[in-house]
């Protein structure tokens, strides 16, 4: 093999390690919260009722309850060099489901922090350092959502779900887009998107000659049984 084909292959793999899996994932809109993860229920429920036009609804939910048995909290990270894949081993939650509709609804999912693995058990090490997400000081991340909108360009089936996302001791309303399905037996809820970490206080750079990206990307597969 000449010097101009293994130059073109070195270089191949080189741009190869260097993409970043976030490039092509919508940015999740993070703004500072202007509610509780405790009063987002109620807020939902307050907002439904003060509408007196509106035809009387169930306010009450049938909860469909999120385990780790049957669902992912998945996440991909990367730097100069390339990318490490993610995730909790442990986590619950409910879906509250009003009406059959995810509009009127509301999910809720509780991560133990601590519970995280990756690619690599010296990096899952340092990612639980004080580096990264401390999870001797926060041992838990939450979201509890306070608005879910149909997506009508999207076509049916597609949301927008907006919410109070605690992790890393810090608060922010996020909005992602979300696939969610609804079945007699459960509920589903899939996602993919990007946040920048340093909106949750993590700024630990990396290596010099090997810089962190700040944005990292969710995966969310979640069902929700009843």
């Amino acid at each position: 093999m000449n010097k101009l084909s293994i130059g073109i292959l070195s270089l191949a793999v080189f741009l190869t390690a260097c993409e970043d899996p976030a490039a092509n994932k919508t940015k999740a809109t993070t703004t500072n919260s202007t509610t509780t993860a405790a009063n987002s229920a109620t807020n939902s429920a307050v907002n439904t009722a003060a509408n007196s036009n509106a035809p009387k609804m169930e306010t009450k939910g049938t909860a469909y309850k999120i385990t780790s048995d049957n669902s992912k909290v998945e996440f991909v990270g990367s730097k100069v060099t390339g990318k490490h894949d993610g995730g909790f081993k442990a986590f619950t939650g409910t879906v509250d489901l009003v009406n059959k509709k995810p509009e009127e609804s509301r999910v809720s999912v509780d991560i133990d922090a601590a519970s995280m693995f990756s690619d690599d058990e010296k990096l899952t090490g340092h990612l639980k350092s004080a580096d990264f997400f401390e999870v001797e000081k926060y041992p838990k991340a939450t979201f509890v959502s306070t608005k879910i909108v149909p997506d009508a360009a999207k076509g049916a089936g597609n949301y927008t779900v907006t919410g109070d996302f605690n992790l890393h001791g810090q608060t922010k309303a996020i909005t992602f887009p979300a696939k969610i399905t609804v079945n007699d037996a459960d509920v589903a809820v899939e996602s993919e998107f990007s946040i920048n970490r340093r909106d949750f206080g993590i700024v630990y750079a990396g290596k010099t000659d090997d810089l962190i990206r700040d944005d990292v990307v969710i995966k969310l597969n979640l069902k929700a049984v009843k």
